[in-house]
């Protein structure tokens, strides 16, 4: 009985979400409440909810102030210089100009935005393309292996991933640090490759200097809340956060950090009170969404993990994998986390897919932690900016003018690649088994 409900809830909530009669947040919360009370667990659904939502406190504020405090450092203008730098460095060389929108991107999607990322970094970069005569599906494909290999602790499907599987973010991310550095190799070789296919196709041989480099305008309210002279301060406050939530995260919470920060970023930047609350608010928006998706979501695992659906849809799954395969399930999922980009969303792939290989992979000896670290190398990582699941897919092929078919057929390889790099290199460094 407990699996073909868990199975039932698991299939209405994909169908609600993927189908949009739903919203994600709605499904998270109804489907399960209404699957618990029909498996006669009456009152006692409460209580799964309240464990639910108590395990998933911390990523909650880590994401909440997470992104205040991004979104705060990026309005007093630290990034700037460092972008206008990689705009001056690039010159008109193709290879350069694809390198340096590689290295853009990234630095932009520190905030773990991809919309943020594209908007930046697409504007910024695309007069210079045209102007050269380069292909836009070029650009495309560079800010999209940038935002897609940059899976930080703070990021969607990082987040999303520790609250299914009630795991601390940093037994997710730290292990992970060699794999994205080697993936990140293959991206910037895979940009000079790109540039270097420009060159031959434009017969570039040099440049006189007589083509004009784009120029970055800020509005007016942009200017006003720039704050040049606290550049340095506020990297040395950002290395200091970061550096602390990756090498002391077991011992000091990332919502802790995160927390500290802003307060120390908004009292220097900001000290005014009323400038203060304008900053929150700015940023207001992005940080409930998701916390109340992740708050939903609670609501899910919560239900399931309580009622026991989980473990009973694990056993019975149990029977059909051969426990000589069990120890192949991570590497296995690494390589087809990507596609699967294409057919799931990251709430329904995390939050209802994503439990359940765990829990089967668990009952044959295989940690989760393994589980969870296999869907982060490419579901909805590198698998989001060609995804037709996510809005950001269709803001890269909007900004740049290129059609969808195009930039899928371009990208998606060079994404693929990428995954497919880092769960050989889970293998050969031991963090997969063999």
């Amino acid at each position: 009985m407990l699996p073909l409900l868990g199975i039932t809830t698991i299939v209405v909530l994909l169908a609600a979400i993927l189908s949009k009669r739903m919203s994600p947040l709605v499904a998270l919360i109804i489907v399960p409440i209404a699957a618990s009370l029909i498996g006669g667990f009456g009152l006692q659904t409460s209580k799964f909810v309240i464990d639910g939502l108590k395990s998933l406190a911390p990523v909650v504020g880590m994401f909440v102030f997470a992104i205040l405090y991004f979104g705060t450092i990026t309005d007093a203008g630290t990034l700037d210089p460092i972008i206008d730098r990689i705009l001056k460095a690039v010159g008109t060389k193709p290879t350069r100009i694809v390198m340096g929108t590689t290295l853009l991107a990234l630095l932009i999607h520190l905030d773990g935005s991809g919309a943020v990322c594209f908007l930046v970094t697409i504007p910024a970069m695309l007069p210079l393309y045209d102007r050269l005569n380069m292909d836009r599906r070029v650009l495309a494909a560079a800010v999209s292996m940038a935002a897609g290999i940059n899976f930080l602790p703070w990021t969607g499907p990082m987040i999303r991933a520790s609250a299914s599987l009630h795991l601390p973010i940093s037994s997710l991310f730290n292990p992970l640090i060699p794999v994205q550095a080697i993936g990140l190799v293959f991206v910037f070789g895979m940009a000079y490759l790109l540039g270097r296919r420009e060159e031959k196709r434009l017969g570039f041989a040099s440049t006189d200097g007589s083509v004009p480099m784009p120029k970055r305008e800020l509005t007016p309210e942009e200017q006003a809340l720039r704050r040049p002279k606290l550049f340095w301060f506020n990297i040395v406050l950002t290395l200091i956060v970061l550096g602390t939530m990756v090498a002391m995260g077991e011992k000091i919470p990332p919502a802790i950090m995160f927390m500290v920060g802003l307060c120390v970023a908004l009292m220097v930047n900001y000290p005014n009170v009323e400038m203060q609350r304008k900053r929150i608010d700015a940023h207001a928006r992005a940080a409930l969404m998701m916390a109340g998706i992740l708050l939903a979501a609670g609501v899910f695992t919560g239900v399931l993990q309580g009622s026991g659906m989980l473990k009973a849809m694990a056993q019975a799954a149990v029977g059909f994998v051969p426990p000589a395969m069990a120890s192949h399930i991570p590497a296995v999922l690494g390589l087809a986390s990507m596609p699967l980009s294409m057919l799931f969303d990251p709430d329904s792939f995390y939050f209802g897919v994503l439990p359940v290989i765990a829990e089967v992979a668990g009952q044959l000896g295989v940690p989760a932690v393994q589980v969870g670290q296999a869907a982060l190398l490419g579901q909805m990582t590198t698998g989001f900016p060609v995804s037709p699941l996510t809005p950001a897919t269709f803001l890269v092929v909007g900004l740049c003018g290129i059609d969808l078919a195009d930039h899928q057929k371009f990208t998606f390889p060079l994404l693929f690649g990428a995954s497919v790099v880092m769960t050989i290199a889970c293998v050969v460094l031991g963090i997969f088994p063999l």
